[in-house]
């Protein structure tokens, strides 16, 4: 270390604050109820190379791969003083096409070149496509929605109007838009303004932090590495289907530690081929993944930066489900398949570090959309959300109940908040008794949430572990499945886990989510 620990600690702590500002700010003044009520958003730092530094506490899918993101924008867009760019193409480091990201660059007064970048990266309610939300059961990208590249929205600091009103004219829900975009470039401007006294205080000390923080998460990272056995641990977990037809889809990983050489191979090699529906994940899905799982090994004081992956390699073969080549749709890969992803990789952790990995939560994000005309207004109308499950249980205590998990780490939208909105009703929202896997250490139950439709409406759902439970581990049982169903006054469909159906007013969704894994046998004391 070349850095007074000391210094470096306030450093790191600064830079995250600048992080969780970016994010408070973007709640705060956000439009749609996904952005500022379910927090569905992240914020980061990254040096003047385009490495992250810090990251906020947001979503853990976003933030593995916005390193990708800002890259392509700035290998492809000059970005001078007052630019933001703009891009949500998932084959360019992006996740999924409602997921938009923001960057802009902060200049040292006396550099030419910036000092760090700033990037937001928020989920839209709906970019357009087939399906109302956007994230429908979709078989190519084109149906998705709007595909952005790496393109400025914000040039020497006034808007590009034509960019943006090419955005607002593709989409079901432009003033929403409108606003949500504005907040993302609000954000980055609260950043670039802390950036710039962080600048004013340390000098030309920031690019050696910055430098100092990479290489204290990679030291972290390799230490963690040095404690474990030596050897391949392998595991196979499946995706109930793709919605086109009920064969389970296959995600494969082996993970090779190499303790003396402090470091790791996670390699993905013989997981399925990529599908003709919108489970497919892109690259930086599966890095993001990798980099989740990794970085839950190291305390909570490590710096979340891109220094933790320097000791890992990951291979995805090209052409599968965990890294499809365009034109796949890849909406529930985002939301789903990167579930699946860290179940699989934790399920071979556990072979290695058996004591310190729980076992299954919910494994899905139970994804509900629903779209149509709010008569109220008469303007389009798209809500989107996802509905938390149970946690695995642990080797020393039992799994939270009705908790996102994993790759997501966003909120319920409140019920006043839904109804003021959207022309929907809430029913019901409460636990699910009896859904959690039963073990030594119990886990999680699941979430019953029930919402009537007071308009005409179309229901999408995308979800998993509809057939396939969350598994337990070291002798615990797993968690119960999860169950969609269409409350009509005729009667009930259930509801495939894939699927999008016409609702009429009056319609009841109702959403049973997985419970946990428990981890180790039953004592007969809680039989």
């Amino acid at each position: 270390m070349t850095a007074d620990p000391i210094e470096l600690a306030i450093y790191k702590s600064t830079m995250h604050s600048v992080a969780e500002e970016m994010g408070a700010a973007l709640r705060r003044t956000a439009f749609s109820p996904n952005i500022k009520e379910r927090r569905d958003y992240s914020c980061a730092v990254f040096n003047g190379d385009g490495d992250a530094i810090a990251m906020g506490d947001h979503m853990p899918v976003h933030l593995g791969s916005m390193p990708m993101s800002v890259r392509e924008a700035i290998d492809h867009v000059e970005l001078g003083r007052g630019d933001v760019a703009i891009l949500n193409d998932p084959y360019t480091g992006g996740t999924h096409l409602p997921d938009i990201t923001m960057i802009l660059p902060v200049f040292s007064e006396d550099q030419s070149s910036p000092t760090f970048y700033v990037a937001t990266r928020a989920h839209h309610a709906d970019v357009g496509g087939y399906y109302p939300g956007s994230m429908g059961p979709c078989r190519e990208i084109y149906q998705e929605g709007i595909r952005i590249p790496p393109i400025k929205i914000v040039q020497g600091g006034a808007v590009v109007r034509d960019v943006l009103n090419l955005l607002l004219y593709n989409v079901r829900t432009p003033e929403e838009r409108e606003g949500d975009l504005f907040s993302q470039m609000g954000a980055c401007k609260v950043g670039e303004a802390r950036l710039r006294d962080v600048i004013t205080k340390y000098g030309g000390k920031v690019a050696d932090l910055s430098r100092e923080l990479l290489d204290y998460s990679e030291r972290l990272v390799r230490a963690e590495l040095a404690r474990m056995p030596v050897g391949t641990f392998a595991a196979t977990d499946f995706l109930d289907d793709d919605g086109l037809s009920e064969s389970p889809i296959p995600i494969r990983v082996s993970i090779r530690i190499d303790p003396s050489a402090r470091s790791a191979k996670v390699d993905f090699s013989g997981s399925g081929a990529q599908v003709n529906s919108s489970i497919n994940a892109v690259y930086a899905i599966t890095y993001s993944a990798v980099y989740y799982v990794f970085r839950c090994l190291l305390s909570d004081e490590a710096p979340a930066s891109s220094g933790i992956m320097r000791p890992i390699e990951v291979i995805a073969p090209s052409g599968t489900i965990v890294n499809a080549r365009p034109p796949a749709a890849v909406a529930g890969g985002n939301v789903e398949t990167s579930q699946r992803i860290v179940d699989v990789l934790l399920r071979a952790l556990a072979n290695a570090i058996p004591d310190r990995i729980p076992a299954a939560s919910s494994g899905t994000m139970n994804n509900l959309t629903i779209g149509g005309i709010d008569t109220r207004t008469n303007t389009p109308f798209a809500y989107y959300e996802t509905v938390a499950g149970g946690m695995g249980a642990r080797s020393n205590a039992d799994g939270l109940s009705g908790v996102h998990t994993h790759m997501t780490n966003s909120l319920n939208t409140p019920a006043e908040a839904l109804e003021y909105a959207y022309p929907l009703r809430v029913r019901r929202y409460s636990y699910r008794a009896r859904s959690a896997g039963a073990g030594q250490y119990r886990g999680g139950d699941g979430l019953v949430r029930e919402i009537e439709l007071l308009d005409d409406a179309q229901v999408t759902l995308l979800a998993d572990r509809r057939r396939l439970a969350p598994y337990g581990l070291a002798g615990g049982e797993p968690g119960s499945t999860g169950t969609t169903k269409l409350i009509r006054p005729d009667g009930v469909d259930v509801l495939p886990g894939k699927c999008s159906v016409s609702a009429s007013k009056g319609d009841v969704v109702r959403v049973e989510t997985p419970g946990g894994g428990g981890w180790g046998p039953l004592p007969d004391s809680r039989a």
